[in-house]
């Protein structure tokens, strides 16, 4: 049996759940992670449900515009995103889930600041090889 996780942004306007058990934690080093201080569980799109608030979420992109984050318009929490490189699964905000021990899954570290900058005029503060 899958576990069922609920979350929420820090004022509960968002609320969301994964149908996922995180088995694994991940920490990103491209400027956007590093910025935010993400810790991430990543879950396939159809684990994740929005349960309330969708209308409260603001997008950000970036760069290839490829990953879609996702950040409550109210409180300005990141709660999860549409990854680059897995676009069919989200990278959920580890922080946000309620009665989740992150004590109890190994983190790796994943390498963002190596993806290519694919943009034009790409902010100088953006790591990566330039195409």
């Amino acid at each position: 049996m899958v576990n069922r996780y609920k979350g929420s942004c820090h004022c509960g306007g968002v609320r969301f759940s994964i149908a996922d058990e995180p088995d694994e934690l991940t920490t990103c080093d491209c400027s956007l992670c590093v910025k935010r201080n993400a810790l991430m569980t990543k879950v396939p799109e159809d684990a994740l449900q929005i349960d309330e608030g969708e209308d409260l979420l603001t997008l950000y992109e970036w760069n290839t515009k490829v990953a879609k984050h996702y950040f409550c318009r109210r409180c300005g929490i990141y709660v999860f995103h549409r990854k680059r490189g897995a676009p069919d699964h989200f990278g959920v905000n580890i922080f946000c889930l309620d009665d989740f021990d992150n004590s109890t899954a190994p983190v790796r570290a994943t390498e963002g600041a190596n993806m290519t900058v694919e943009c034009e005029n790409p902010q100088r503060e953006w790591p990566g090889p330039r195409n």
